[in-house]
């Protein structure tokens, strides 16, 4: 009976300790998830805004390869120095 007993600690023990850590993993697979979803709907609204925004899509070429309009003025700052 004794012997029962302490092979069921172990196991018990054991497999409660698994239980606690499955636990851990499914709550940082939840984040993963939730964090992944905000991901998803900020990709989805920059599609949409791809697919129907002609001023966007300008302004992210623009912005990307350096590009100026006729006209504009383009400012060239010096690098800015660490602490100063």
């Amino acid at each position: 009976m004794a012997v029962a007993a302490i092979v069921l600690l172990a196991y018990g023990g054991s497999s409660l300790a698994r239980v606690v850590q499955m636990k851990r993993e499914v709550e940082s697979l939840e984040r993963d998830i939730a964090t992944l979803r905000e991901e998803t709907g900020r990709l989805s609204k920059t599609i949409d805004r791809l697919r129907t925004d002609p001023e966007y899509i300008e302004q992210l070429a623009r912005e990307a390869l350096g590009l100026v309009k006729p006209g504009e003025k383009v400012l060239k700052l010096p690098p800015s120095t660490p602490g100063g």
